[in-house]
């Protein structure tokens, strides 16, 4: 038994490369500072709680299909331009409410789906680069469209208004650029249409008629009370996780078999990692002198190493210049793969169809995604200079 448990932890371990980082960077912090009562303190425990609700819900919203109504109407669009739109669009906007990942294993499926059958695969890779790009850049409006901005919005003092209105410049400017890079990939033809095949065989739950169900109508409160607890940033927070998975627990209880139990274990290890090198003085003077001022770049650069949402938590602590620093773990994810856990999940969708195609994924996402990063690189720095606090 014992054997079993330590083969499957290993395994996961040797899958989950993000896991394993965090957990060997606990390892070693606890060696710079001993645990203790105050260190345990110090982890954020409120975003650990919200990150396992908000998990567990929308696992729920998946397995519902609560975003049903906007499959269906995106298989009924003909024209290629006016579809892609939809799709990244689709994407762009429940980011802000359902997180990025989500958004993306909705509507990356989809998209390779309805491109495949309309004879249209040759637009699936530029497509679906934009969708991440649209989920990266759509998530960033709101405090729980991503875990990082979760993680962040959790530590200011600041409201959620306040908040958007801070992240709408770059909310604004990306979904302009977004429609021109549409308008580019179809400049020959504006009014390419998809292919009309006779006799598909091929379908998708899209085209059935979407009916809510009593489990879908819980899930919905159950995601304004998660909603409530982050607008709110009540200390009751441990009252919604009872209700939340009470209430679960007594209705859907198998979905706790599903949630991304791999996500919030990552969290909790580099809180721990974050939490003992700010509490060693000699090193967290070091860290602050070099990041203070820089936050900006340092959290796109190190995003790039152990992706934004640990860098976020790692940097926090050391962090000056709030706006530098979720402007940047918000950008972070243009520059590659690695800068975003949501771009890693595209791209596991994409090669479980194309599995010999994984070298071309990475080519055209980096190409598309880093013509997008140089133009707002730029305007996101300046930005950065933009104080939330005052």
């Amino acid at each position: 038994m014992k054997e079993n448990i330590l083969r499957k932890f290993w395994n996961i371990l040797k899958k989950e490369l993000m896991l394993t980082l965090a957990l060997a960077a606990a390892v070693i912090s606890l060696f710079i500072t001993p645990p203790s009562a105050e260190l345990l303190e110090k982890i954020d425990w409120r975003t650990l709680g919200i990150l396992l609700m908000m998990l567990t819900v929308l696992e729920g919203f998946k397995q519902e299909n609560v975003l049903g109504p906007v499959v269906h109407a995106a298989s009924k669009i003909k024209k290629m331009r006016v579809l892609s739109l939809f799709l990244i669009f689709g994407v762009f906007f429940s980011s802000m409410f359902v997180t990025n990942d989500v958004s993306l294993i909705i509507f990356v499926p989809l998209t390779i789906l309805l491109f495949r059958q309309g004879g249209r695969e040759e637009y699936i890779l530029p497509v679906i680069s934009m969708e991440n790009i649209a989920a990266i850049r759509g998530s960033l409006l709101t405090p729980f469209g991503s875990p990082q901005n979760l993680f962040l919005y959790g530590q200011a003092d600041i409201n959620v208004w306040k908040f958007m209105l801070h992240m709408s410049p770059l909310s604004v400017m990306s979904a302009v650029l977004l429609i021109i890079f549409v308008t580019v990939l179809y400049r020959k033809d504006l009014g390419l249409r998809v292919v009309e095949k006779a006799g598909e065989s091929e379908t998708t739950n899209s085209g059935e008629t979407v009916k809510e169900t009593k489990k879908g109508k819980i899930y919905m409160a159950l995601f304004a009370l998660v909603l409530l607890v982050i607008v709110t940033r009540t200390s009751l927070w441990p009252v919604a996780v009872l209700i939340v998975t009470g209430t679960i627990i007594a209705t859907d209880r198998g979905i706790f078999k599903k949630v991304d139990y791999v996500l919030i274990l990552t969290f909790l290890c580099f809180f721990v990692f974050s939490s003992s090198i700010a509490a060693n003085q000699g090193i967290a003077d070091i860290l602050k002198k070099a990041v203070a001022g820089r936050e900006y770049f340092w959290a796109i650069g190190l995003s790039q190493i152990i992706s934004n949402v640990p860098a976020s938590i790692v940097l926090y602590p050391f962090s000056e210049n709030f706006a530098g620093l979720i402007y940047g773990a918000d950008t972070a994810g243009l520059v590659s793969l690695i800068g975003s856990l949501a771009s890693v999940i595209n791209y596991r969708i994409y090669v479980r169809e194309y599995p010999e195609n994984g070298g071309k994924f990475v080519k055209v996402f980096t190409l598309i995604s880093w013509a997008f990063f140089v133009i707002v690189v730029v305007p996101g720095y300046l930005l950065s200079r933009w104080n939330f606090f005052s």
